[in-house]
């Protein structure tokens, strides 16, 4: 992994990616290192992500609120404040978003899953 030296991030100037989900839609912002992604992401109010996401993640909710639904079931509502970590492989999850909100996500090489490799 390449070193990081000190930086700061002014969302204002990152481009702004629509990806449509099952249903609504999620805006990334995206800053992009070697290993490591950090992107800053809202999800529209009625966002049902179309997949299950097997990657790994450290999420971090800003604003409002969403469910993160596991595969296997078992359900989380994450709330302004809250934070999830999941390593690649472990948990697949999907987000669903009522009333929209926005998170901090960061992931890369670090968290994959070492019965993976």
């Amino acid at each position: 992994m390449e070193n990081i030296f000190f930086q700061t991030i002014d969302w204002t100037e990152i481009e702004k990616i629509i990806y449509n989900g099952e249903t609504g839609f999620a805006i990334w912002q995206t800053k992009q290192f070697d290993d490591l992604r950090v992107r800053m992401v809202e999800y529209s109010a009625g966002y049902i992500a179309d997949h299950w996401c097997k990657k790994g993640h450290i999420v971090q909710c800003l604003e409002g609120e969403f469910e993160s639904q596991l595969e296997n079931g078992k359900s989380f509502i994450m709330k302004k404040g809250m934070t999830y970590i999941v390593s690649d492989d472990a948990s697949s999850h999907k987000s669903i978003s009522k009333t929209g909100v926005k998170l901090l996500i960061i992931d890369g090489a670090f968290l994959k899953n070492e019965n993976t490799l």
